[in-house]
């Protein structure tokens, strides 16, 4: 929405400068951007006397500033004065009459905006080097998606170390980024004494150095302390998959500190010592972390011999990464005949990387994406690799944010329709920075990320976190090592233990799912010789009664049948915790996945197709009674319930109690259950779904039969499911489930307290996810059916 005061300096600044040499004028829309700020800051270098102008606020413009001091009621200049005001409006702050009157209104604002970036606001002058940050687009307000914690420690890096000739003011908007990083490390570079004139943020060997001198342990305290906790708290969450772990900025390193460094520990593939040493340190602040730390993986163009074999065993390794395809003209680094076989025998395990250049922007877009998925399936199927293999497809290059929206994500999307063409035999993960392996995974559901992180100079692996679903990371590179068959060349590669382990056989011809097909299977013969009851209510009854068996399953659903529990058990029987998703190589709840079938069976979905019930709350709506009071607890960072749903629901590696797990086991319980309603039985349900094609379209069958394959039918649903009244068991429970997940207080805002626009905001944020994951690759797929029609016209 346009602002009348934005515009206004949008005006004054063109109509001032038009005809001075080197301005850049600026687009007349009452919004803030960076095209107004370099206006400005061209405006201001002119004042100044510089005769080249450029959008960088760069060491001259700061020089001249330093040389007439602070900017205030006293500057002489008008014309500064009322670019002081017009950058104030521009960042949302009162900018007093801009004509220039650098009046008290003008001095609060500045003050107030000293004290939100954590600077001293006693006063109302511009420093030099606060006259910087203000022809800026960062914020130093938490903005949506933003941390308090973070932006805590956002303001102690400026308030301390404003001073510091190196330092510049950073953001505080609570959200972490390559800025904050690059801060953090200059802080810890002052405090390490190394001289301001060679502080620059890099992880360089002055700092190594000096780091493994400054090993903190449980008791220790100091300023040390509160540089390693704010490295931590930039790196959280750690998400084990069963727990969340965070931790908070301090100055002392107490027993939650070390607990969480312990999870990070493991999480990072290193010895879970719970101290803060080099490797640790080396980890929280760079993609590589320590590069001469031990690993057992790797990756090369090399071929593997048997003699290499051997060689790389003998050092350490069990995991090497090959190529499973080889552009025309390029260097030759694809698996050769009888590679295989080598790298088995030498008892090494391979994980498959696919990559055609990928060096480009212009390499990617979702016609090429289909193309590389199908290339690559046919590949790998030459080689025979196994059912399930991940296939590493390479982002071989810096993609910024905005790149990898435009381009990537719809490349991952081809490759992904293509793989599902296909029956998902093999299953895509991501090799990239750190940004692009995050971004890929949550918008295509990328079951692993190899991350680039030898490329710690990459914008894309600073000031971002290790994806949650990494499974291998570079950390150097090694050349010319000697061989009996000649030197070769490869990458460190750390693999995280629990994650992808490679394949150390092929052409098996085992489904991942057989394992709980054949259970559910022996479930149902049980049922059967019971001889009382619905065998197929009987075992999806036995195997939710352990987790989902309580008082309030029994009030929502009924008993299991505890004579049948008794009967099975005696025969051997035993819960089925989790399986493999053949589709998408993700691990499954079996016990939430038959408790969701449980309930749909039991209560039959309405008629009306805007009105739910018990069954609904087994599945996707006790589901979004949590993410509801989830937001609620973090509403202050996320004030709206649509962008909560964006970022939270369905999505892998998130901390949210509707994940993408969540949402999969919704989906497949709800049509198990209506296939057995179809007098199907739950073997052939089971089969149909996982061994079969039925999980391929598990999303738009679910949506499509469920919501009517609309938004506005389910974004009623879910309005319905939280307000409705008439089912005081489902009442009771929602209020339950919302007020324990918005942190157990009885001051939370339940649904029907919202104002409605706000409640319809969050509620569209579930359907339009839904409808996002029904429909996004079916409708990228029949764009690139419709290219390859109109090209082969113009043939």
């Amino acid at each position: 929405m346009a602002d009348d005061k934005v515009l206004a300096a949008q005006k004054w600044v063109n109509a001032t400068y038009a005809r001075v040499a080197g301005y850049t004028k600026c687009p007349e829309d009452g919004r803030t951007g960076w095209a107004t700020m370099y206006s400005l800051t061209r405006a201001l270098q002119h004042e100044l006397g510089i005769p080249t102008l450029s959008d960088s606020f760069g060491p001259t413009t700061l020089s001249k500033l330093s040389a007439r001091g602070d900017v205030g009621s006293g500057e002489p200049n008008v014309n500064i004065r009322k670019i002081v005001q017009h950058a104030l409006f521009c960042k949302g702050y009162w900018g007093g009459d801009g004509a220039g009157t650098y009046d008290s209104a003008t001095a609060q604002s500045v003050a107030q905006l000293k004290g939100n970036a954590g600077l001293d606001g006693s006063n109302g002058m511009v420093q030099p080097k606060l006259f910087k940050a203000l022809l800026t687009m960062d914020a130093y307000v938490l903005l949506t998606g933003g941390s308090d914690k973070v932006r805590e420690i956002q303001r102690w890096l400026n308030g301390r170390y404003f001073k510091k000739s190196t330092f510049y003011v950073g953001p505080c908007d609570g959200i972490y980024s390559r800025d904050v990083q690059t801060a953090l490390m200059k802080a810890i570079q002052y405090e390490l004494g190394i001289p301001e004139d060679q502080v620059t943020g890099n992880f360089g060997e002055g700092t190594k150095a000096g780091l493994k001198g400054h090993v903190l342990s449980q008791g220790g305290s100091g300023v040390f302390v509160q540089l390693f906790s704010a490295a931590c708290v930039f790196n959280e969450p750690v998400y084990t998959g069963t727990k969340t772990y965070i931790t908070s900025f301090k100055s002392s390193f107490d027993s939650a500190l070390a607990t969480f460094v312990g999870e990070f520990q493991k999480f990072s593939g290193l010895p879970a010592s719970e101290i803060g040493d080099f490797a640790t340190w080396a980890q929280l602040l760079v993609s590589t972390g320590d590069p001469d730390r031990q690993v057992n993986g790797c990756d090369t163009r090399f071929t593997i011999t048997p003699a290499i074999g051997r060689d790389l065993y003998n050092s350490g390794h069990r995991y090497v990464g090959r190529y499973i395809y080889q552009p025309p003209n390029s260097i030759d680094k694809y698996l050769k005949p009888g590679e295989l076989e080598n790298i088995f025998k030498a008892g090494l395990r391979v994980f498959p990387i696919f990559q055609d250049n990928g060096r480009r922007l212009v390499d990617f877009n979702y016609t090429a994406g289909y193309q590389h998925g199908l290339l690559a399936h046919e590949r790998a199927i030459s080689y025979g690799f196994n059912r399930g293999t991940v296939i590493y497809f390479a982002v071989d290059y810096d993609a910024t944010s905005e790149e990898i929206a435009s381009n990537i994500v719809p490349y991952f999307y081809g490759i992904s329709s293509a793989l599902g063409s296909k029956e998902k035999r093999y299953i895509h993960g991501v090799y990239g920075s750190r940004n692009v392996c995050s971004k890929v995974t949550k918008e295509t559901y990328a079951r692993y990320s190899f991350v680039s992180g030898m490329s710690w100079g990459f914008s894309g692996n600073l000031g971002f976190p290790m994806p949650a679903n990494w499974s291998f990371t570079q950390i150097k590179e090694i050349s010319k090592i000697p061989s009996s068959d000649g030197p070769y060349d490869l990458d460190k590669d750390a693999h995280r233990a629990g994650t992808d382990d490679g394949q150390n056989s092929v052409n098996r011809t085992a489904s991942p799912a057989d394992g709980f097909i054949s259970y559910v299977e022996m479930l149902y013969g049980l049922a059967k010789s019971y001889g009382k009851g619905d065998p197929n209510r009987l075992v999806m009854e036995y195997v939710r009664h352990r987790s989902y068996g309580d008082i309030q399953w029994w009030a929502l659903i009924g008993d299991p049948d505890q004579g049948f529990i008794d009967y099975a058990d005696e025969h051997g029987a035993f819960v089925y915790d989790e399986y493999k998703d053949p589709f998408t190589g993700h691990l499954l709840g079996a016990e939430h996945m038959l408790a969701t079938a449980n309930a749909h069976l039991v209560k039959e979905q309405p008629s009306s197709a805007t009105r739910g019930g018990a069954g609904d709350v087994g599945g996707w709506a006790g589901d979004i009674y949590t993410l509801y009071g989830e937001w609620r607890r973090d509403h202050e960072s996320y004030p709206s319930g649509y962008a909560y749903c964006q970022a939270k629901l369905g999505k892998i590696g998130v901390d949210s109690t509707f994940g993408f797990g969540d949402l999969v086991e919704d989906a497949d319980g709800y049509l198990i259950a209506e296939r057995v309603r179809r007098k199907k039985t739950i073997v052939e349900a089971v089969r149909h779904h996982y061994a079969e094609t039925g999980g391929l379209t598990r999303f738009k069958d679910y949506f499509t039969q469920r919501f009517g394959g609309s938004v506005a039918t389910a974004t009623d649903l879910a309005r319905y499911m939280l307000t409705m009244e008439i089912d005081p068991t489902i009442s009771l429970g929602r209020e339950y489930l919302i007020s324990k997940n918005a942190g157990g207080n009885g001051s939370v805002l339940m649904p029907w307290m919202l104002p409605g626009d706000k409640l319809t905001e969050f509620c569209k944020g579930f359907a339009d996810t839904l409808q996002a994951r029904a429909g996004q690759e079916s409708r990228l797929r029949a764009r690139y059916l419709k290219n390859q029609k109109e090209n082969l016209s113009r043939s």
